[in-house]
C-alpha cells in the first residue's frame, strides 16, 4: 500500500499522512484522523520506502533498510483496558515510536482472550519479535507470554519483578503524593475507591494513612473495577455505608468520573462537601465540571520509552533487565479543597439515602 492509497482511504491529503506516520507530529491532524490513519497502516502492513523517508526526515535521522518487524501488545486488565484512554494513549505512543525504527504493532490482545484455548493457539502461531504488557497482569498471563515471547517489556503503575524490562510510574509514590496533598489541605478522613486485590495503589493507600498518622477504616473503602461504573457503584457504597470521610482517593480517573456522577446525583457538592482526586490525568479530566484534580502520568513518554527499550532488547542492545521510572505530578484543579465545617456529610441524619 502506498501513501497515496492510505490518504485516499483516510480521506486526507498525502502530506497529512506523511506527517503523521513519518514525523509523529501530534498537530498534523486531529486525534480522530490520526487514529484512522494508523488503523489503515496496521491493517495494510504498510512499509515506508527508505529512500523517500530519508529525503523527508533529513540526513540526521537514521533510516533502517531491514525488513519490517512486528510487536504485539497485551492489555493485561482485560476489555476495560482496551477502552481506557490511559492505556490506549500508551499503546498509540508505542506504535508511533516503533514505526520510526521499522517495527509495527501487528497484534493487540486482552488478558481475557488468553483464557480461550482456540484464541491461544492462534496467538501462539503469530510471529512477532517482542511483546508489551500494559497494566497489572496475573501469573497466567505472564506465564503465557514468557512461554511464547523471548522479549517482553511491561508498562504500568504496578512494578513487576526484576527479571523483565519495565517502564513505570511508581504506584506507591503516586498514592503517597495524592494522600499527602489531601492531608496538606486539611483532610484527615480519606476514603478509597478502586480495586484492592493485588493492587499497589490500595496497599499504598493504607501505608500512606499510617505514615501520616491517619485512621484506616475498611468501611471507608470500596472494592470495585477501575471503570466509570465501578466508581459510580463505589460511591453509592460509601454513601450507603455512611462513611465518615471528607475526601476520596480514586485509583484512576475513570473511577473518579463515576464517583463524581454518583455524588452529584445525591446532591453533594464537589469540592464543598467532599473532595475527589484521581490518577492518570486523561484528557477528559480537564473537561469535567468541576475539572478533576488528578495525578498526571506521562503516557506518551511511557509509550515512547517502552518502544525504545523493546527494540533495543530485540536488537541485542542490552542484556540485563532494565527498569525506567518516570516522574509524575499532581494536576491541581477544582475537585479538591480544604474540608468545610458546614459541609453535607454522608453521616448527616437528613442526608440523601
Amino acid at each position: 500500500m502506498t501513501l497515496k492509497e492510505i490518504a485516499k482511504e483516510a480521506n486526507v491529503s498525502i502530506s497529512t499522512v506523511s506527517r503523521v506516520i513519518n514525523q509523529n507530529n501530534t498537530k498534523a491532524a486531529s486525534p480522530q484522523v490520526q487514529e484512522r490513519i494508523w488503523e489503515i497502516v496496521r491493517k495494510s502492513g504498510y512499509t515506508p520506502n527508505s529512500s523517500a523517508r530519508a529525503l523527508k526526515l533529513g540526513p540526521n535521522v537514521p533510516v533502517l533498510e531491514t525488513k519490517a518487524k512486528a510487536i504485539a501488545c497485551f492489555y493485561a486488565r482485560g476489555d476495560v483496558a482496551v477502552s481506557d484512554l490511559f492505556f490506549s494513549h500508551i499503546a498509540k505512543a508505542i506504535e508511533q515510536e516503533a514505526f520510526k525504527s521499522n517495527f509495527f504493532m501487528k497484534y493487540s490482545f486482552t488478558a481475557l482472550e488468553i483464557s480461550n484455548p482456540e484464541i491461544v493457539s492462534r496467538i501462539a502461531a503469530f510471529q512477532v519479535d517482542g511483546a508489551v504488557i500494559l497494566g497489572r497482569y496475573d501469573k497466567q498471563l505472564l506465564q503465557f507470554l514468557t512461554e511464547h515471547y523471548k522479549h517482553i517489556v511491561y508498562a504500568g503503575l504496578n512494578p513487576m519483578g526484576n527479571k523483565y524490562d519495565q517502564v513505570v510510574c511508581e504506584g506507591t509514590d503516586i498514592t503517597f503524593s495524592a494522600i499527602s496533598y489531601l492531608h496538606e489541605l486539611g483532610h484527615t478522613k480519606i476514603g478509597y475507591i478502586g480495586e484492592q486485590n493485588n493492587e499497589v495503589r490500595y496497599t499504598a493507600f493504607k501505608e500512606s494513612l499510617e505514615k501520616l498518622g491517619l485512621p484506616f477504616l475498611q468501611k471507608n473503602t470500596a472494592n470495585v473495577k477501575l471503570s466509570y461504573e465501578g466508581g459510580y457503584q463505589g460511591a453509592l457504597h460509601l454513601m450507603n455505608a455512611k462513611s465518615d470521610i471528607t475526601a476520596i482517593f480514586c485509583a484512576n480517573d475513570n473511577t473518579a468520573i463515576g464517583v463524581i456522577k454518583a455524588l452529584r446525583e445525591r446532591g453533594y457538592r464537589i469540592p464543598e462537601d467532599i473532595s475527589v482526586i484521581g490518577v492518570d490525568d486523561i484528557e477528559t479530566a480537564q473537561y469535567l465540571s468541576p475539572m478533576l484534580t488528578t495525578v498526571h502520568i506521562p503516557t506518551e513518554d511511557i509509550g515512547r520509552v517502552v518502544a525504545k527499550i523493546l527494540i533495543d532488547r530485540i536488537n541485542g542492545g542490552h542484556k540485563l533487565p532494565m527498569k525506567i521510572v518516570l516522574p509524575f505530578y499532581i494536576a491541581k484543579r477544582d475537585t479538591c479543597a480544604p474540608p468545610s465545617k458546614h459541609r453535607k456529610t454522608f453521616t448527616t441524619p437528613d442526608s440523601p439515602t
